[in-house]
């Protein structure tokens, strides 16, 4: 291929993105058909992860969801236990965790996640491209069928890839709306009709929607544009960090391949055919070096390999390797930066679990109710009246009561007399401080309520009880 292509101008990509033509409309990525034994692993990969992906609603333990994140109703169930809004600060240890894990794992291999097992590669590269691939044919055929008039063969080519694509968005979003209010509420929505539940109907034709439009129209813009991880690589990236990398080493300077000719200079082993280039997802060439977009997918490297051994030259020319590695020959995994990340990651891990070890089973908020002082009863006596919301974090029922500490304060729940809340329930109730009014001697009184769990003492709650002013 000539290197007139302007794909291949080596200076172009500084400039502006493969996925944008100079006149700033969209540059369509027709990536050729791949193969080869990265491909044919990440194929094998997907199949897990999407296998676990889908089946995740479905997986229960003790009745309850294993993976569940109700943002609605500020509920989460992670691995099997449950996090209340009153584990945030778990929640947010849990994110740290995530982000120095992710700062980590990028620091040493790059960005294997994104080409690997990001749920956008997997279902645009491992899904509707294949899909792509067998309705539409591949990267030559695609733009001939793109370029040529509406016809009978356009129509029907167009129609049923659309209609899968379509499918799949419903199949995708009824998967998400499960990890989101769990499976057995989609399936109430589902049976029912749309106007017994038009919230859960409306959300989930948008979340299919945005599927839809991200993998049939979208598709390298969500990497290249919405996701911030690639302009991440910048900080989180070093000369010993391994990534998809040409050998420019060995590839310099790079020519085709002429018979009968005899070069006068040495040339590298980069033939310079531009398959790299045609099989990029993302439009980018490699050989420039790391760059933004690149999702590390291994295409250029299954491609190069390939074009390797039909010229009877090494494999490896494009391959997972650090730019000190291609340099120098040597790899240093184990940096300073590495181990002072390693050594955070544990402490959070460990605080983690400290935290985890010590959380309470049950949580309760009191509060004075809002707008009101104190009232003064015809028995003389003076009560204030407060609110209290429980949140059970077990999975089994529990009966709670609040007890005050000092005796000459008495509690009068309003209402059910019984506090009894359900596994994995919230409660909100309200209930009188009582005293006699003989017992006030100041404005404001520090008050203790003892919380009980099933007639055992668990925590002390402070709150305040006001009466008349001090006489």
């Amino acid at each position: 291929m000539s290197t007139k292509n302007p794909h291949l101008d080596p200076e172009k990509f500084r400039d502006s993105l493969a996925t944008i033509k100079d006149d700033g409309k969209r540059n369509w990525i027709y990536p050729k058909k791949v193969s080869g034994k990265f491909y044919r692993w990440r194929t094998y990969l997907s199949w897990v992860l999407l296998a676990i992906l889908f089946a995740g609603p479905f997986i229960k333990v003790g009745g309850r969801p294993y993976m569940l994140f109700n943002f609605f109703e500020r509920k989460f169930i992670i691995f099997g236990a449950a996090f209340w809004p009153q584990d945030t600060h778990l929640l947010i240890f849990l994110l740290l965790i995530f982000f120095v894990f992710v700062i980590l794992f990028t620091a040493v291999f790059g960005r294997v996640f994104c080409g690997w097992a990001c749920p956008q590669t997997l279902f645009m590269e491992m899904v509707f491209r294949k899909i792509e691939y067998w309705i539409e044919g591949d990267a030559n055929q695609q733009r001939k069928l793109d370029a040529m008039p509406w016809n009978g063969e356009k129509i029907w080519k167009k129609g049923l890839k659309m209609t899968i694509f379509l499918l799949i968005s419903l199949l995708i979003s009824h998967t998400v709306m499960a990890y989101l209010i769990g499976i057995d509420q989609v399936v109430e929505i589902v049976s029912q009709p749309p106007s017994a539940h038009m919230a859960g109907f409306i959300a989930l034709m948008a979340f299919t929607g945005i599927f839809l439009f991200v993998f049939s129209w979208f598709r390298e813009q969500a990497c290249l544009v919405v996701c911030p991880y690639g302009r991440l690589q910048g900080v989180l990236l070093d000369a010993n960090s391994i990534n998809v990398t040409y050998d420019h080493v060995r590839g310099e300077p790079r020519a085709p391949i002429r018979k009968n000719i005899v070069e006068k200079e040495p040339k590298g082993d980069c033939i310079d055919c531009g398959l790299c280039v045609q099989v990029c997802p993302t439009g980018i060439d490699i050989r420039n070096g790391v760059q933004m977009e690149c999702v590390n997918c291994t295409a250029c490297i299954d491609v190069c390999d390939e074009v390797m051994e039909k010229v009877d030259r090494p494999l490896g020319l494009i391959r997972y390797a650090s730019d000190n590695s291609v340099l120098k020959g040597t790899q240093n995994l184990i940096t300073p930066r590495v181990k002072l990340y390693s050594i955070l990651l544990v402490i959070l891990v460990g605080a983690f679990v400290a935290l985890l070890a010590t959380r309470e089973d049950l949580g309760a908020t009191v509060t004075r109710f809002r707008g009101m002082t104190y009232q003064t009863r015809d028995t003389g006596e003076i009560s204030n009246l407060y609110e209290v919301t429980f949140i059970n974090k077990t999975f089994d029922p529990q009966e709670v009561t609040l007890v005050p500490m000092d005796e000459k304060y008495r509690v009068e729940v309003v209402g059910d007399q019984n506090w009894s809340l359900e596994g994995q329930a919230k409660f909100e109730g309200r209930f009188f401080l009582v005293t006699d009014s003989d017992n006030i001697k100041t404005n404001q009184d520090k008050i203790t309520l003892l919380l009980t769990q099933n007639g055992e003492v668990i925590d002390e709650i402070k709150t305040s009880f006001v009466g008349p002013v001090e006489r």
